[in-house]
C-alpha cells in the first residue's frame, strides 16, 4: 500500500501540521513516510501546502506529479490540483474555501464541512483534525492510535491537553465527510 497525498490551502489553516501528524502516524506505524512541505515567505495567509506520502515499502522520491489524494482548503489550492489527482483518486475539499467545487467526473469527490463544523463546536482549533479524520474514513492509512501518537510527538507538552479535543474532532471529520 503506497498513498501520495497532496493537502493544500492557506497558511494557517494548519495544512502543514495535518500533513506532519500524518507522517509521524505512519512512522508509529512501522511505515515508509516522506513529508515534503512548500510555502511561500508570507507564511500564515500565503499559500502552504505539503506532499506525504505513507507506504509499506521504500518511497523512491518525495517528488510527485500527480497524487492519489488531494485536499485542498481554498479556491487556489483547488485549481492548482485538481486536475493532478489520479483518475480513480480521491479530492476532499471544505466547502468553507471553494467557491466553485471540483467539476472533474474520473475521480472521486468529497466535501467534509470542517469550517462549519469548528465553528458549530467552538473547536476552531482543530479545524485541521476534522479534515484529517474524513481522510481517515475514506482512506485509512493510519489508525486514529498512529495519530495520538504523532499529537503526543509533535504538540508541545503544554497543549497534551487539547489532544481529547483533537481526537474528537478527528472522529467528528470521519462522520461528516460526505461524497459529492
Amino acid at each position: 500500500m503506497t498513498k501520495e497525498i497532496i493537502i493544500a490551502g492557506f497558511g494557517g489553516q494548519g495544512v502543514l501540521s495535518m500533513g506532519k501528524i500524518l507522517a509521524y502516524a505512519g512512522l508509529m506505524e512501522d511505515k515508509e513516510v516522506s513529508w515534503m512541505p512548500a510555502y511561500g515567505p508570507e507564511q500564515r495567509g500565503g499559500t502552504a501546502n505539503v506532499t506525504v506520502i505513507v507506504s509499506d515499502e521504500p518511497i523512491s522520491s518525495p517528488i510527485l506529479s500527480t497524487y492519489d489524494v488531494a485536499i485542498v482548503l481554498n479556491q487556489p489550492s483547488l485549481e492548482l490540483f485538481e486536475g493532478k489527482v489520479k483518475p480513480g483518486g480521491a479530492l476532499i475539499y471544505d466547502s468553507y474555501g471553494i467557491m466553485t467545487p471540483p467539476t472533474r467526473k474520473d475521480i472521486h469527490c468529497y466535501r467534509v464541512d470542517a469550517m462549519d463544523t469548528a465553528a458549530a463546536n467552538n473547536m476552531m482549533k482543530t479545524f485541521n483534525m476534522i479534515v484529517l479524520g474524513g481522510l481517515l474514513k475514506i482512506q485509512p492509512i493510519v489508525q486514529i492510535e498512529g495519530v495520538l501518537k504523532a499529537l503526543k510527538k509533535t504538540l508541545p507538552e503544554r497543549h497534551h491537553h487539547l489532544i481529547p479535543m483533537n481526537e474528537e474532532a478527528i472522529r467528528k471529520g470521519m462522520e461528516i465527510i460526505q461524497e459529492i
